[in-house]
């Protein structure tokens, strides 16, 4: 699979288990859409795109991460209220392209 994802928001936890960094990201529909998310299979490497973050996958995807992007909206937020006991969510200032996506 090599889906480029392109959310209007985006967060980036880390699951407390097994220390796999996931992109949980965010559309925010509109009358007849409604709001939706997904959560990739696990940051495998990132790369700063300029006004982007390309974060890859272990499925071969790639979320394409407006920088600006990085905010907690209503299209994520139930997922992750769902998941906070189980994961830490990184701040928007975190070095993306330093951590240890080994996975």
């Amino acid at each position: 699979m090599n889906d480029d994802y392109y959310p209007d928001s985006w967060v980036v936890v880390k699951v407390k288990d097994t220390g796999v960094y996931k992109v949980l990201a965010g559309w925010s529909g509109g009358y007849l859409d409604g709001d939706s998310w997904r959560m990739n299979s696990g940051i495998t490497s990132v790369a700063d795109a300029g006004d982007y973050w390309r974060f890859y996958g272990a499925s071969g995807s790639c979320y394409v991460l407006h920088k600006k992007g990085h905010a907690m909206r209503m299209s994520i937020a139930g997922t992750y209220n769902q998941i906070k006991d189980h994961v830490e969510l990184l701040d928007k200032d975190t070095a993306w392209e330093s951590l240890d996506y080994d996975i």
